[in-house]
């Protein structure tokens, strides 16, 4: 009991009773007036809301491709907190959320259906379930407070709340209105953005109350609301169905558009009296219980015509027409998502003309960027989340890459393969290519990255490698890039053979990057003998100078005076294919680099300058694989010199690369077998 105690007073010490009254917080109308005066941005219309709440977070500036580019930090830093962060599509993000913002400021598309249209796996939903989180927790918060407003029951017991959760504004009859909002826009003691302004009128329910409790106060509208209204901290929640509305379709037969606008309560009637009495009507349908906030379509273009018509009018008019009443108004975002053969039959159906008259849609593609895809994994597949099992270096990047280059398409130009183009949209430069030329491939493929594999195949392809392998602790770039082959034969979405031998080539254009990405690290592993690497700097740097300078160097085991070494400066140099005709330029270039350092007083360091450090780590790698004969692991006998020197290559692969003990085994006996069959490029 003492220790349930001390842990129940830890919690305890965590309470703040203080939010709590906050966000419970009741009133007079003429509170509430007060709170407008204060806070203006309660009265905000759905839209205006939704806008403010992603800026709410922040936004940063970023260049991509020499276009300016705004990131929303509501899709990256909020979302993180869900495991719901959005990478790659800051583009089509922008896109949206200038809807929202054209919306907000009145400009027309707050009368449009938004429509997220994209590939299977895009992160369409991520998207509408981000926004749908946002506004509830922005409604806690002080800046994205909003009210509404509860009646009193006829025989005191308590108080029966606005099943719409209206504005409390909607209260002030329609004369009386152009005044209050002089007075209120006049007075308002905080700068604000929008006008405040009082749209739409009461539901059903509340049209009845309101008219019934006049007549109770012979007209005088001010005692009505004094004595029988009550103001209330809203707060939204889709779980409680305040604000926040998801609509799924279901089988077409039994689709019943009263799940969107409500219906009678049956049971009612016989206290009523009667099936047109709002009392005895349930306001619960999603775009009812979604007024003040958000409702989500999940395959909007599935639903029944029926339900599309309801659409029509909830987006232009902002109405919705409840079995038995009048035109109701409502003020909400409708979001909806579809993927791409449902949006095909919209367009070739005549019949729904108005209903694309009223959308808005916005592409939604697969990541295109090699490392943004990277992240999509790492959020799920990481040393915290996978335990007791380690994941080798590159077996995410080479699933990602694979999934990126299905979704390209071949490039025009001649000299470009569809590696190098996606290496290109990765930020790598390559020779004869500049950003320009990127920005023109790019529009070449407008439709890019609206097909290919989803993210979804590779992750179940990922976690099918790291549980059916349980004897091993690790798992590495093969065994993820089989299961995806294995699995292409059965996917789903391959349409057709061509389709399906492509999506096969790809794998194999992987397999073989991954094994110059082995080589070139096991390589750079042997020749990370830092002492070795700047005795050959040193000496590479004075025959340099001596070269430039028209100078001899001096041996110095025999002290004499010698002609520079140009077979040891040419060996170095075609490491990185310096040409015979530019090694002047390159010579002088990296003597006036030493200088310019010199005048600042900074000494030369061979790992400042990328090019040369991979070409000294290269002639290195060249001068030193023979002495350590990686060919012979793969034979039974390893001398112990040679193994001395394996084991130091190997703690480097740990320690540099993100290797443990057996996955770095694993590469130096891959690459070994590579020099043993000879098939090591220069």
């Amino acid at each position: 009991m003492a220790q349930a105690n001390v842990i129940l007073d830890k919690l305890r010490a965590q309470l703040n009773t203080s939010d709590y009254r906050k966000l419970h917080w009741e009133g007079s109308f003429a509170d509430y007036l007060n709170i407008v005066l204060e806070h203006p941005g309660v009265t905000r219309t759905a839209y205006q809301r939704l806008y403010d709440m992603i800026l709410h977070h922040g936004i940063e500036e970023v260049y991509e491709n020499k276009d300016k580019i705004i990131r929303y930090k509501f899709f990256t830093e909020f979302a993180h907190k869900y495991g719901d962060a959005i990478y790659g599509l800051d583009r089509p993000l922008m896109q949206l959320v200038n809807v929202f913002k054209s919306a907000a400021l009145g400009f027309g598309t707050e009368r449009r259906v938004i429509l997220l249209h994209g590939p299977v796996g895009s992160a369409k939903s991520t998207i509408a379930r981000l926004l749908k989180r946002g506004l509830e927790e922005y409604s806690r918060t002080d800046e994205g407070q909003l009210y509404s407003f509860a009646w009193r029951n006829p025989d005191g017991s308590g108080w029966t709340k606005d099943p719409m959760h209206g504005e409390p504004l909607q209260l002030v009859p329609e004369e009386f209105r152009p005044a209050l909002l002089a007075e209120l826009n006049a007075k308002c003691r905080k700068p604000y953005p929008y006008e405040i302004q009082i749209k739409g009128d009461l539901c059903p329910y509340s049209r009845y109350e309101f008219r019934q409790r006049l007549q109770k106060y012979d007209g005088d509208w001010l005692k009505m609301l004094e004595h029988e209204v009550k103001i209330y901290r809203l707060v939204l929640s889709e779980k409680d169905r305040i604000g926040i509305g998801t609509f799924q379709p279901k089988d077409e037969k039994n689709q019943d558009s009263t799940e969107l606008t409500g219906d009678i309560n049956y049971r009612k009637i016989a206290e009523y009296g009667s099936d047109s009495d709002p009392r005895a009507f349930n306001f619960d349908g999603e775009l009812n219980i979604a007024n003040r906030g958000i409702v989500e379509f999940i395959e909007i273009l599935k639903l029944d015509v029926a339900f599309l018509y309801d659409l029509l009018g909830a987006s232009q008019e902002h109405k919705i027409k409840p079995k038995k009443f009048a035109q109701t108004d409502i003020d909400e975002v409708i979001l909806g998502h579809t993927n791409e053969p449902e949006y095909r039959r919209l367009q070739n159906n005549e019949f729904m003309e108005a209903l694309r008259d009223r959308t808005v849609k916005i592409d939604i593609p697969y990541v295109t960027r090699l490392s943004d895809e990277i992240k999509i994994y790492e959020k799920d597949f990481n040393p915290e989340k996978v335990k007791g099992k380690h994941i080798a270096p590159h077996t995410i990047e080479v699933a990602a890459m694979w999934a990126v280059l299905t979704r390209l398409t071949p490039p025009k130009h001649a000299n470009l393969t569809l590696l190098q183009k996606m290496k290109l949209y990765n930020g790598k430069t390559l020779p004869g290519f500049t950003e320009d030329n990127v920005i023109e491939l790019k529009k070449e493929s407008p439709n890019e990255g609206m097909s290919g594999i989803s993210p979804r195949y590779i992750q179940d392809k990922i976690s099918n490698a790291l549980v059916s392998h349980p004897d091993e602790d690790n798992i590495n770039p093969f065994m993820v890039l089989n299961e995806l082959e294995a699995g292409l034969r059965h996917h789903s979405l391959i349409k057709s053979e061509e389709q399906y031998r492509h999506y096969k080539e790809l794998l194999a254009v992987v397999r073989e990057e991954y094994e110059d990405i082995l080589k070139n690290e096991v390589q750079r592993a042997i020749a990370a003998d830092e002492e070795a690497l700047a005795r050959l700097c040193a000496n590479y740097i004075d025959n340099v100078k001596a070269y430039t300078l028209r100078e001899k160097v001096r041996n110095k085991y025999t002290g004499a005076l010698e002609e520079p070494d140009e077979r040891l400066m040419r060996s170095i140099e075609e490491k990185i294919d310096i040409p015979e005709g530019r090694k002047d330029d390159f010579r002088r270039e990296i003597m006036n680099y030493i200088g310019a350092l010199a005048i600042d007083g900074k000494k030369f360091d061979y790992r400042t300058n990328e090019r040369l450090q991979k070409a000294l780590e290269l002639k290195l790698f060249e001068d030193q694989k023979d002495t350590i004969k990686l060919s012979t692991l793969v034979s039974s006998v390893v001398d112990k010199a040679t193994q001395e020197k394996i084991d130091v290559v190997k703690s480097r692969l740990i320690r540099n690369y993100g290797y443990n003990e057996s996955s770095a085994t694993d590469v130096l006996n891959y690459v070994a077998s590579i020099f043993a069959r000879g098939q090591s490029k220069k």
